[in-house]
């Protein structure tokens, strides 16, 4: 049986893993082992980043329709609660863009749900 000689796939595979640790501190950046074991985790930080990135950004469009429809006398559940029963399907991403962006659009967009929208249970007293 011929012999293996592995120079060249563990040089390739250990450069690939130092470009990788490029900018990291101290021998995290150019020592194998330990810039194996950076790049690792990174590597799980970036997974679990991308995950909870769609959940702040969901906060962030809640928090600028919430302030937005505050402006005109409507809490974001009631305004969420009138567009639902007028059948007005748009997405939070839209809605905050238009708040921000398009005042006027969005004004409209809260009569509507304002019409719309169930009234506040009030106590008789």
């Amino acid at each position: 049986m011929s012999r293996v000689k592995r120079g060249v796939t563990k040089h390739a595979r250990h450069k690939k893993i130092i470009d990788a640790a490029k900018g990291y501190r101290g021998r995290r950046k150019n020592t194998f082992r330990i810039a194996n074991q950076a790049v690792e985790k990174a590597g799980q930080y970036a997974y679990i980043g991308r995950k909870l990135k769609k959940r702040q950004f969901r906060a962030l469009w809640i928090q600028r329709i919430n302030a937005a429809a505050r402006l005109h006398g409507l809490t974001y559940g009631r305004f969420m609660d009138g567009l639902n029963k007028a059948g007005i399907n748009l997405d939070r991403k839209v809605l905050a863009d238009m708040a921000g962006n398009e005042p006027e659009s969005f004004k409209a967009l809260v009569e509507t749900a304002k019409k719309h929208a169930s009234q506040p249970h009030t106590v008789k007293a």
